[in-house]
């Protein structure tokens, strides 16, 4: 039970981080919000993981690291997933 009750944390954590993630790139739609104390905030948290994928290059002026990163959160949080099953059966 234990182990399910840490699994289900780490499941919020990165959903919790995902959407930290869709709205720092939503910011950059919007002029100024990477200033604002909320937008400052998300950044710090944000940018060390996003940091990892600016090797990815643009297309357009579109910046694809942050679905990069997204996927590589899902496919962790899978593997998470898969692990669990594996300890339970």
């Amino acid at each position: 039970m234990a182990l399910y009750t840490v699994l289900n944390l780490i499941n919020i954590i990165i959903q919790i981080y995902t959407w930290l993630i869709i709205a720092n790139a939503l910011m950059s739609w919007l002029p100024g919000a990477y200033q604002s104390k909320l937008g400052q905030i998300i950044t710090r948290l944000v940018r060390p993981f996003l940091d990892i994928f600016r090797f990815i290059p643009t297309l357009g002026g579109i910046d694809f690291s942050p679905l990069v990163a997204i996927i590589v959160l899902e496919m962790a949080q899978q593997g998470l997933f898969a692990v669990f099953r594996l300890l339970i059966n």
